[in-house]
């Protein structure tokens, strides 16, 4: 019936029944929802049918474009052979236990056991209620507390937005809830001033050490953190960061939990951001990229050495969700990783494309707004400025951005505004023909945040 409505109609009903996710509601009901009504490869089309590319993947999320027909072939036909039972009680089935051990070979070494989810919030849930239960049953109850970064993103459930670092999620609802410590990001462009980016990463990685003997390193069980911090703004750490966070890791007796559902499925252009940065972690949230968005999927890669204490100290592990490894979106993940792997999807992007896309990104730092344009892989953030020399930020944090945003929906092309920084996260299977569309329409979109921003002084 829907497909059948005006966008008029689409939104009215919009407004009248749909509560959005992280949405200003007094905005949308003024402007009205944009209704997206089909998608093909990495663009998009809505109902007054203009077409974007895609520059941020669904929500970093499509690394294998829309519209592929063998995850829908996957999902029917898992669909009409066993479409829903649970993994409780001592059950499994087929396409679950074959994702897991898929996710065994694509992970990195010494991760070959998941407990399957179906989000990356309820990913980092399972981290907590895993690594708590972990200390118990090696007797140390009394290790709870997580250290995590300002700024950082773990999702939005009580749990995972107490993990995060993000003050306008904790002013709301009470977090972050107890047990939830906080260090500084490694962001250098805003953070690290004149300092030089090799001894400001090594001075925020010892934050965690501080921390830790703070407390004492007998109540914390483990530090989380995105190799690359995504929904933070896209913040790249200094070359010196992850090797300072592993040696104090190793020091001391925590567990190392190393947030991949944005990084993960080839988004730096490896496998995994631990890949990239050599990391080993003890829990590895995944999600996201796991289906590439096409079904609600997510889990936790746990390390053997984890994994052995939970199933042979312990007895019954009273965690789990009533989806936890679906059938449907296991199968439609498998499909999802063996597209990734066998046609060389992710080796592209860290050989090819990758590099491409981060030459022609770099190249719109000469822009006046532009203070930094940095990367990694498929990963860009802009730094939008009022004065690039001294890295000064605009008066009204945001409104830029949202002036830059909005230029670029006009363009044909989706960027998404954390505050006043840009950033994209594009499907993987953008060609050079594709990011050349994406740069250069950015670059328009700049021109015109520009010339609105000259207009209104």
């Amino acid at each position: 019936m829907t497909n059948q409505l005006n966008t008029q109609e689409l939104q009215d009903l919009d407004r009248d029944h749909f509560l959005h996710p992280f949405t200003n509601y007094k905005e949308l009901n003024r402007k009205g929802s944009r209704i997206i009504t089909r998608a093909s490869g990495p663009y998009l089309w809505d109902s007054e049918d203009n077409c974007y590319l895609d520059g941020m993947a669904g929500l970093w999320c499509v690394n294998i474009g829309y519209g592929r027909t063998e995850l829908a072939a996957a999902a029917q036909k898992q669909m009409s052979e066993l479409p829903y039972y649970n993994t409780f009680f001592q059950t499994a089935h087929p396409p679950a236990i074959e994702l897991a051990s898929l996710l065994s070979e694509l992970t990195p070494a010494g991760l070959n056991h998941v407990f399957f989810t179906n989000s990356g919030s309820e990913a980092n849930d399972t981290v907590i209620r895993t690594a708590r239960q972990y200390w118990n049953l090696l007797g140390q109850p009394e290790k709870q507390i997580f250290i995590s970064r300002k700024n950082a993103y773990h999702g939005s459930t009580m749990a995972g937005a107490s993990l995060g670092g993000m003050s306008a999620m904790h002013a709301q609802g009470g977090l972050p809830i107890p047990g939830i410590e906080h260090i500084d990001q490694p962001d250098w462009y805003k953070e690290g001033g004149d300092e030089d980016p090799a001894e400001f990463g090594i001075r925020i990685a010892r934050q965690l050490e501080e921390k830790i003997l703070e407390h004492g390193e007998s109540r914390i069980a483990a530090f989380i953190a995105e190799p690359i911090q995504g929904a933070g703004g896209v913040i790249i750490p200094p070359a010196t960061y992850w090797p300072e966070i592993k040696r104090i890791c190793n020091h001391y007796q925590i567990l190392l939990v190393v947030d991949e559902v944005i990084c993960g499925f080839g988004r730096t252009g490896k496998w995994f951001g631990s890949d990239l940065y050599d990391i080993s972690p003890d829990l590895m949230p995944i999600a996201k990229g796991l289906s590439s968005g096409y079904l609600p999927i997510g889990g936790v890669m746990i390390a053997d050495h984890v994994a052995r204490v939970l199933t042979e100290e312990g007895d019954e592990f009273a965690h789990g969700f009533t989806y936890s490894g679906h059938p449907v979106c296991s199968a439609v993940a498998c499909a999802n990783l063996r597209i990734l792997r066998d046609e060389n999807i992710v080796s592209n992007v860290d050989s090819v494309t990758g590099p491409y896309l981060q030459e022609r990104w770099a190249s719109l730092a000469d822009h006046p707004l532009v203070g930094e344009a940095r990367g990694v892989g498929f990963l860009g953030a802009l730094e939008l400025v009022a004065d690039k020399s001294a890295r000064k930020p605009f008066g009204s944090p945001g409104a830029v951005g949202a002036i830059c945003r909005d230029s670029c929906y006009e363009n044909g092309l989706i960027m998404r505004a954390v505050g006043d920084t840009m950033i994209i996260s594009p499907p993987l299977i953008l060609t050079k023909e594709h990011i050349d569309e994406l740069v250069e329409t950015a670059h328009r979109s700049l021109d015109q945040t520009l010339a609105k921003l000259t207009g209104m002084r």
